[in-house]
């Protein structure tokens, strides 16, 4: 076992930290006026304009606008504060990102909708549906609810992305929720807390990005810190499964059930809606999602072949299920127009935020946070985290800002991984979150009707996560 930080080095890091903190124009003076006049330093203008168009995203989301109309908003409002040309900062910097994010992960999001749309329209969801159905019996709705989540983990250690578990899970998901009367808001909450908690930074061996990105400037492996990853994957699982069971009861003692709840039931043909059409037996309807995780994990294609190896395979094996293979795949492309330019919408934001001075500034008074190396970690990566939007984005920043000052204050490699990585759950599901965006898009719900499940199972419990790992780790490394 590492040797524990002596109480001196960490008071001597302390004093590091405040000393590498300190850079230029970071401080407006006495008067919160700059050396060129009464206006107030152009850092201090620019970290505002962050900070509001952060609020007005956040605010305007949870009233249900649209993230296309509101993010550009928000961009304006930072470009404003920062003195960026309006149109320069739209066209070039939010454009960027907003063309960038497409041209990475368009084909995804258009294969995984028709993916889906396969699965859905074959009935081989059903199918797998009915399965689980079997396995965990419909008389407990919340040991349903853990299978979903279950299913999204098992999904996520196998190295499927967010996204590629989203559209296969919602048309496994929702003739469960339909079947045991269960309301379509808890749907979101629970898939993140399936895909974003445990097995995206705690469980040790996991290939999602945000356990991988640290190895890259630490040295360490995907199974750094193993034990201080397992402590804090058996407690989120254990806190969310009571949380959400009270999530449940809360459900059914207001009388939310599925109906009602879920647009898309409404809007379905009345033979659409029925359990009379002949589902495929069980190895056909397994056999598509088998081919896409074999691809994917062991022959190790890309993402785009392996969805569309997954694609034919269900094409071909669920052929006399599809009678109308036409509509089913122009079905699926339609579905994931949405989904990709709200994710750009968002992604465009985040570009914005990160061009301007005031990001450079918060990035830097981050590493003045008092505590000790190991809470100013953690702050530091779920701050930027929240910032960015993104849990490999901001944990991405934290590494190239902060690893080499950490190594150099003589904390253990694996610790300032499995804590940087922890610090990844929690902020980075904030309403501006990509996927939350496209989550909520694909279920066709809004951040009134979902996000609070959301917030309890995804941001809550990690956050309180986090601080009992900082403890622990304290105490016994």
């Amino acid at each position: 076992m590492p040797t524990p930080t002596p109480a001196s080095s960490v008071t001597r890091s302390q004093h590091t930290f405040q000393n590498i903190a300190r850079a230029p124009g970071l401080t407006a003076g006495a008067e919160g006026k700059s050396a060129h006049g009464n206006d107030m330093d152009p850092q201090l203008l620019s970290i505002l304009g962050i900070v509001l168009g952060l609020a007005t995203l956040i605010t305007l989301a949870l009233r249900g606008w649209s993230i296309i109309l509101i993010a550009p908003m928000a961009a304006v409002i930072v470009l404003a504060f920062s003195r960026v040309d309006l149109l320069t900062g739209l066209n070039e910097d939010y454009m960027k990102g907003f063309s960038s994010f497409a041209m990475k992960f368009f084909f995804l999001f258009l294969l995984g909708t028709i993916f889906g749309k396969v699965m859905e329209d074959s009935g081989a969801a059903r199918k797998i549906a009915d399965v689980l159905l079997r396995l965990t019996g419909k008389s407990n709705q919340l040991h349903v609810a853990m299978a979903i989540v279950a299913v999204c983990a098992l999904l996520g250690y196998g190295g499927v992305s967010v996204f590629v578990i989203l559209f296969v899970i919602v048309p496994i998901a929702r003739p469960l929720f339909k079947e045991i009367d269960l309301s379509w808001h808890l749907f979101p909450g629970i898939y993140f807390f399936g895909v974003a908690t445990f097995v995206m930074s705690m469980v040790p061996g996991t290939p999602q990005i945000q356990n991988i990105i640290p190895t890259k400037y630490l040295g360490t492996t995907a199974m750094a810190a193993p034990a201080l990853g397992l402590i804090a994957s058996v407690f989120v699982i254990t806190a969310n499964y009571f949380l959400l069971g009270w999530m449940i009861r809360r459900a059914k003692r207001k009388g939310e059930g599925y109906e009602g709840t879920d647009p898309a039931a409404a809007k379905a043909a009345p033979g659409e809606a029925s359990g009379d059409k002949a589902l495929p037996s069980i190895w056909p309807a397994f056999t598509p999602s088998i081919v896409l995780l074999v691809l994917l994990n062991i022959v190790q294609v890309d993402i785009v072949w392996a969805l569309l190896g997954g694609i034919a395979a269900g094409m071909i094996l669920l052929s006399r299920h599809l009678p109308d293979k036409l509509k089913t795949l122009t079905g699926g492309a339609t579905n994931c127009a949405l989904p990709v330019i709200n994710t750009c919408a968002d992604v465009g934001f985040g570009a914005v935020v990160g061009s301007v001075a005031g990001f450079k500034s918060i990035s830097n008074m981050l590493l003045s946070i008092p505590g000790t190396p190991l809470i100013s970690l953690s702050l530091a990566t779920q701050l930027l985290c929240g910032i960015t939007g993104s849990a490999s984005g901001g944990l991405g920043i934290a590494m190239e800002l902060f690893a080499k000052q950490f190594l150099a204050l003589g904390l253990n490699p694996e610790v300032i991984h499995r804590v940087a990585s922890l610090a990844t759950a929690g902020l980075d599901v904030m309403p501006h979150n990509g996927a939350v965006i496209t989550a909520l898009a694909v279920v066709g719900l809004t951040h009134k009707q979902a996000y609070k499940p959301i917030f309890m199972l995804a941001v809550v419990t990690p956050i309180l996560t986090n601080a009992l790992a900082i403890v622990i780790a304290m105490t016994i490394y």
